[in-house]
């Protein structure tokens, strides 16, 4: 999750859309959990699009980099994307399923600027993600 309200933060312009961006942007706009760059390449593959998989991850990179999409990190250590909504927000993912939900907490705001005033620092950026199971997974 990139901090969308840092000054300098996901800032940068837009990509150009070429038929690989276009086709792996439809793929993330379609799934409401995070996928890795493995999931994105069989899903457009299983579609019939031509796109190689360096190209998947070097289009997911950018993407992330221009805060187009929301980056965490899987329990394997895998990198996994999401389109989000523009607003800065975090996340809660269930780690059975994948299940994600977007949540906004202006509690952990309040607390990030806290600690860091506190400790004498500024333009402190953060990303949180809370993991745990949800209901049908809890079953």
């Amino acid at each position: 999750m990139t901090d969308e309200g840092v000054p300098g933060a996901g800032q940068r312009a837009p990509l150009r859309p070429t038929r690989q961006r276009r086709a792996i942007t439809d793929a993330l706009a379609g799934a409401e959990e995070f996928q890795s760059a493995q999931d994105i390449h069989d899903a457009l593959r299983h579609a019939g699009e031509k796109v190689g998989l360096a190209t998947v991850y070097r289009t997911l990179q950018a993407m992330a980099d221009a805060g187009e999409v929301d980056v965490l990190q899987a329990p394997g250590g895998e990198a996994a994307y999401r389109r989000c909504s523009a607003s800065h927000h975090h996340h809660l993912v269930c780690r059975e399923c994948g299940r994600t939900v977007e949540i906004s907490g202006s509690s952990v705001e309040r607390w990030t600027e806290s600690v860091a005033r506190d400790n004498g620092f500024s333009e402190v950026s953060h990303t949180i993600e809370l993991v745990g199971l949800c209901a049908d997974c809890s079953r």
